[in-house]
């Protein structure tokens, strides 16, 4: 699918029909040309319009430095990132920008809302946008603030971890793998934030990028360094999250494992002493076979294992181990 946006007497068009390239239209008036998904036809049609050559989806994905930023005598080639939120992770999706004169061309793959929204905006107020550039600067700012909004999210998400973790709340294996998602998260977002930071500052180096809007590249890097700090505040809390979760479920298990030792410590020396009576000879008390032995051997036996786990539990009460 394409989408070309061009200037016509003060106010700006759009049109979806790829032959308009071949035919009346001046590159000159071209604002920006939006390659979703294109078909073979589409995106040669556009390199012919241009005179350049549109990178493809494995370039636009590359993460080496000269491949997410460079430019040549016609153009400036820019890549980077768009996270898509998803409800327990987040995706991202390449995008590839392509300025040639005055004039933006941007190839994805998916639908993504800040390009949506920006569309509508460029033939509502078709003044704020007299280039491709402009659009380019109006992408990346949005972008920066839907970051923000990402970020702020996951500052609520980990907060509301917290407290349940405060209120002692069931702590079992499934909250530990969110806690784990959100790292997850957390990484990538401040990823998707550095990438645009170094994007922004290729930027403002290129002779080509136009001085007017360097003050607005500016002011996104200062937001930008923002996010990075709250990314990384988010993150170091996740990690004393974990910690503590971890924390509270060894004093769980030591609390459990401490009652079996106990219990099996308490119930040593009756067993001791049942064992004993237990055996097939002649014992204290009571005489093994003897129809006259008294009746009380029994209760007396029974006392003694009694007195012996008495003397346990005080003997580790009196060592505060209970």
């Amino acid at each position: 699918m394409i989408s070309i946006f061009y200037k016509n007497n003060g106010m700006i068009d759009v049109t979806q029909s790829v032959t308009a390239l071949t035919g009346s239209l001046d590159p000159k008036d071209v604002i920006w040309i939006d390659l979703l998904a294109p078909s073979g036809e589409e995106k040669r049609s556009v390199e012919a319009f241009l005179g350049v050559e549109i990178q493809s989806r494995a370039q636009a994905e590359e993460i080496e430095s000269s491949s997410r930023f460079s430019e040549d005598a016609d153009a400036i080639y820019a890549n980077t990132n768009f996270m898509i939120p998803g409800p327990d992770e987040y995706a991202m999706e390449a995008v590839s920008f392509t300025l040639v004169g005055t004039s933006l061309t941007t190839l994805r793959e998916v639908p993504l809302r800040s390009l949506t929204e920006l569309q509508r905006r460029l033939q509502a107020n078709p003044k704020q946008f007299t280039s491709g550039y402009s659009v380019f600067v109006t992408i990346l700012d949005q972008r920066v603030d839907l970051d923000a909004d990402m970020i702020e999210l996951m500052a609520k998400e980990i907060t509301q971890y917290s407290r349940r973790v405060g209120q002692n709340e069931d702590i079992n294996d499934e909250f530990i793998l969110d806690i784990n998602q959100l790292q997850e998260n957390a990484m990538l977002v401040r990823e998707n934030v550095v990438d645009k930071q170094r994007l922004i500052s290729n930027l403002l180096r290129s002779p080509k990028f136009p001085t007017e809007l360097e003050p607005r590249l500016n002011v996104l890097l200062q937001d930008i360094s923002s996010l990075i700090n709250h990314a990384n505040f988010s993150f170091e809390r996740l990690e004393y999250l974990q910690d503590t979760v971890l924390g509270l479920i060894n004093l769980d298990q030591n609390r459990i494992m401490k009652v079996f030792t106990l219990v099996s410590l308490l119930l040593m020396p009756p067993t001791l002493i049942a064992s004993f009576y237990g055996m097939n000879v002649r014992l204290p008390i009571i005489g093994s076979g003897d129809p006259g032995a008294s009746p009380w051997n029994w209760v007396i036996i029974i006392g003694v294992m009694a007195l012996s786990f008495g003397t346990v539990w005080l003997i580790f009460k009196k060592k505060k181990m209970l």
